[in-house]
């Protein structure tokens, strides 16, 4: 069942690779279907996923951005040392130079110290308005409905996995790098109850035994009882609706209630925004071990090491070797299936190309473990591209038939493959 010919899709030139066989879209979409009814089903979504139509800004488009709209500011860095000529500059280094820095000339109160943090705001700002989406969704949430496309390809990924969940499966787990709403805005416009470790009607804390808790209809009978009412969200590096409170917890906010805040703080009014967001730098793992960025860490970790778990990853960079240290030794786990999206991989004859990709990606292919599928091919891999790969909610008589025959015949495939191993 390999196949011969790198398949194609009118996005672009759809290749995929599960360990050593290559497979057409096809079996592709027989391998996920498969792979959702897995006990416990995950996806991880990076910034990609963000990008147009929703207006977020990957790392590198944000230093592009900031260069744009901030010309005194990368003026100063460039006379005080911070930027070298000819040389790329890396957003985390910098910030990381410039946190190092203000604290040593807090501590001998350097007068330069107003103008190093007016900088560093300025920064910080870019990444915050990289991470808004649609400006007009804060104030009014109803805007929402009467602007449904822009997060179609969201509402589409939670409809699919939850659609997807057999009776006894837990509910589809999303994580995420990313510090805007747009897991939270689709999941509302469904009726989807977000489990995020908040709780509570006036004063919403985290709790880490929220993400033991689920929701179930109670007069659901047979066919009625598959599918779940609820999603695990864990945002690994925080939320922009996140704030630190005066007795040390920390709680989430509805957006509206917080926009006069952020508005005033992209404006310029304000140079200091306090909440739980880990900015894009090296000193974000120091961040990670507090309660709550610490416990989401190891939820991640913990659903990578349980029997019978897929995670698709889409939209990722792999440039954060925190998070793919984790994803690294995930593959410990002979039960986990790894779906990996990248559009920079290409097939080239029977060759996996991956030199556009992160050294970390290229790694984990070489090994050729059936564990890990890789999904590239330009536009064919993007976020939405995903999303249509996945299976439909509800598929009915003879194309439920088809497609059951197609995975059955997938299955003894592969289990031929690995010498007669689970798939």
């Amino acid at each position: 069942m390999t196949s011969t010919t790198p398949p194609s899709s009118p996005a672009g030139n759809l290749c995929a690779r599960r360990g050593s066989y290559w497979l057409s879209r096809d079996e592709l979409e027989a391998h996920l279907a498969a792979a959702l009814r897995l006990e416990n089903v995950g996806v991880f979504l990076g910034a990609g996923c963000s990008l147009k139509p929703l207006g977020g800004l990957t790392v590198p488009q944000l230093w592009d951005q900031f260069q744009d709209e901030n010309a005194r500011s990368v003026d100063w860095l460039r006379n005080e040392g911070f930027l070298s000529a000819g040389v790329q500059v890396d957003l985390e280094q910098l910030l990381d130079a410039l946190e190092v820095t203000r604290l040593e000339w807090k501590r001998i109160d350097r007068p330069e110290l107003a103008e190093l943090t007016r900088v560093r705001a300025d920064l910080f700002r870019t990444v915050v308005q990289g991470s808004l989406l649609e400006p007009k969704w804060w104030p009014s949430p109803s805007a929402l409905d009467a602007d449904p496309k822009p997060l179609a390809n969201h509402r589409g990924l939670l409809q699919k996995l939850t659609a997807a969940r057999q009776p006894g499966h837990p509910s589809p787990w999303l994580f995420t790098s990313n510090y805007d709403l747009a897991i939270e805005w689709a999941a509302e416009t469904l009726g989807l109850k977000v489990t995020n470790g908040f709780d509570g009607l006036h004063r919403r804390v985290f709790s880490s035994h929220n993400f033991h808790l689920g929701y179930r209809n109670t007069l659901a009978r047979g066919e009625a009882r598959f599918g779940t009412y609820n999603i695990y969200l864990a945002k690994l590096h925080g939320s922009l609706t996140w704030q630190l409170a005066r007795d040390g917890t920390v709680q989430e906010s509805p957006a509206h209630a917080l926009w006069d805040r952020i508005a005033s703080f992209l404006s310029g009014d304000s140079d200091d925004l306090e909440s739980q967001i880990v900015y894009p730098s090296i000193a974000k793992y120091v961040s990670t071990v507090g309660a709550v960025l610490g416990e989401l860490l190891r939820r991640f970790t913990e659903f990578l090491a349980r029997p019978q778990t897929c995670l698709i990853v889409s939209g990722y960079s792999f440039s954060d070797e925190h998070l793919n240290g984790v994803l690294a030794s995930a593959l410990q786990n002979p039960t986990l299936q790894l779906v990996l999206y990248c559009p920079e991989a290409t097939r080239t004859g029977e060759a996996l190309t991956l030199d556009a990709c992160s050294d970390w990606v290229r790694r984990v292919a070489e090994l050729e473990s059936p564990q890990v599928t890789v999904v590239g091919g330009g536009p064919a891999a993007f976020f939405e591209a995903m999303v249509s790969h996945l299976p439909d909610p509800a598929v009915y008589d003879e194309p439920a038939a088809k497609i059951r025959a197609m995975i059955r015949e997938y299955s003894d495939f592969l289990k031929g493959a690995n010498g007669g191993g689970s798939t």
